[in-house]
Parts: structure tokens; sequence; C-alpha cells
């Protein structure tokens, strides 16, 4: 997941002249896609960033104004109708004497977790901007156009190839939490949901993308001494499998959480034949085998 693109360069110049680089329109102009401030930035107040046709670029608002130090704005697309659909980005300037006429620009583009096509735009066009600005206070004149960039990223694909960054992350983290001590039930169950919401929306899901959202969901339930719920997961794993065709571990842990599940409902017998399946199943990876026979160390029953 990309939630900030980070930059940081050195410039062989005061740090007045470099923060005038920033917010001057003659010198923007030169380097920053022929853009400039419409007006000289205030803090607190809402700015516009003109192209060179007079059309919007980007706006915001100047959340911070701190000359020659730090200024901090968000950042909302407006060249492009795709990008302007999704919520305000943040950027952050940040400079420091770092010697003799030598500053130290560091330039943060956060807040992009929930706006992927402007992550995957800004994330090539920040090295080239950053570094004609470089070259236009080193030497007085900006970097030679560089050669036209690829397609715009396409809504669809970008934001599928996100949602799959994020299932990810949040399947990952839930099955951290879940060895955590003290156990947080809530954060574990919304985890689970927040991953298996993700995997519904990835472009190439596959049958044991679901299952093993379903999977998570029932052992987050698990978790939260709910065993009815655990064992309605359970069912739905195992169901997902079956129609699948999936076995391996898939087959394994889909028994291992009905019987876990039945077991906190108190039916012993039906969990220790659930359990008899779930170790019984074959594991063809020698990886994947000894992780399951990990998690499987430990019967329901303790």
């Amino acid at each position: 997941m990309t939630t900030s693109h980070v930059y940081q360069i050195y410039i062989r110049a005061g740090i007045e002249t470099v923060w005038n680089a920033i917010v001057d329109p003659a010198f923007t102009r030169q380097y920053f896609f022929g853009s400039s401030f419409e007006a000289p930035p205030v803090a607190g107040r809402e700015y516009r960033s003109v192209l060179a046709d007079g059309s919007v670029g980007v706006d915001g608002v100047i959340e911070e104004l701190d000359p020659p130090h730090r200024l901090v704005q968000t950042w909302r697309v407006r060249y492009d109708e795709a990008l302007a659909q999704e919520p305000a980005s943040r950027v952050t300037w940040t400079l420091t004497e770092a010697g003799d006429g030598l500053t130290l620009l560091r330039v943060v583009h956060g807040d992009l977790a929930f706006s992927p096509l402007t992550a995957a735009n800004v994330g090539s066009g920040w090295p080239y901007l950053l570094d004609g600005l470089k070259s236009l206070v080193e030497t007085g004149t900006p970097l030679p156009p560089r050669y036209a960039r690829g397609p715009a990223p396409d809504a669809e694909t970008t934001g599928k190839d996100w949602h799959r960054q994020q299932a990810a992350q949040a399947n990952d983290a839930t099955f951290d939490l879940l060895e955590a001590e003290p156990l947080d039930a809530e954060a574990v169950l919304r985890g689970a949901y927040a991953a298996a919401f993700h995997w519904d929306r990835v472009a190439s899901k596959r049958p044991e993308n679901e299952v093993r959202a379903r999977y998570l969901i029932g052992k987050a339930w698990l978790a939260a001494g709910s065993g009815e719920l655990a064992l309605d997961y359970g069912d739905r794993c195992l169901a997902g499998c079956l129609a699948a065709g999936l076995a391996d571990f898939d087959l394994a842990y889909a028994h291992e959480l009905r019987a876990r599940a039945l077991q906190l409902l108190g039916r012993g017998d039906e969990a220790r034949r659930e359990w008899a399946e779930a170790i019984s199943i074959g594991i063809a990876d020698e990886e994947d085998r000894e992780i399951v026979e990990r998690d499987l160390a430990v019967p329901p029953w303790g």
C-alpha cells in the first residue's frame, strides 16, 4: 500500500533562495510543469495552483506556513477527472540549513491511502520536479523536457491493485493481533472484516481468497468467544473448499476452525471428529506442512 512518497535532496543554495523557488511563480513556472500559485500562499486559507493555460491544476488549503522552513498544503488534483474524485492528500515541504550555502529539502506527499490513482500519478512526477528545482537554483536552468510519460493509470485496474495491497496488509495485521497479548477481540474482528472487504474487490480474486477470508473471520469470532458465529464461518469455509475443489491446507484449516468452534459450543464429540479430519489431511509443500503442524499442535480441548 502506498500511503506516502518521501523525497529529500541537497541543494547548493541558501535556504531563502530555495524557499523562494518553491513559492515564487517566476521560479515554479520553469520547473513545476508550468504551474504556479494563483496568489501568495497564506496559512489557513485556500489556494489554487494554475497551469500555463490558466486552468486549475491543484487546489487545497495552506495548513502551515513558516517561511523559510516549512509549508504544509492539502493537495487535490484538478487536472484529471478521475484523480479529482479521490480524497485530498497532503504535501509537506521542510527546509533545513545543512551547511554553508547548502539546504536540505524534504518533501512528503502523504495521506495517499485512499487515493491510489493520485499516488500512482505523482510518484514519477516528484523526482523530475525536484531535480528540476535543484537544477534551476544551482545553474539557473531547469531540466530539459523529458520524454512523454506512459498512459495515465487506469482507474479500475489501479483501484483493484490497491484493494489487493489493502487486503494483504489487513490480513497480516489481523493474524498478528490474534497472537498479541492482551488480545483485543474488537480489533481482530475489524481487521478480519476489512481484509474480506478488500479481497472481495481484487480484480484477480480466486476461490481460495474467499475461503481464507471466511477462515480469518471465523478465527476472529473464536477470539471474541462466539462459538455460533465461528462455526457458521467454519461451515462457509468448508463449503467453499468443497465447491472449488480446494484441498491441502485450506481444507485442513476449515476442519480446524469447525473443531474449535464446536468445542467452544460444548459439542466435544463432534469437535474430536472434525479435529481428526483436520490432522489427517496431507499437506504437499514441506514449509506449508510445518506451519499447519505448528498451528494444529494444540487441540481445541487443550
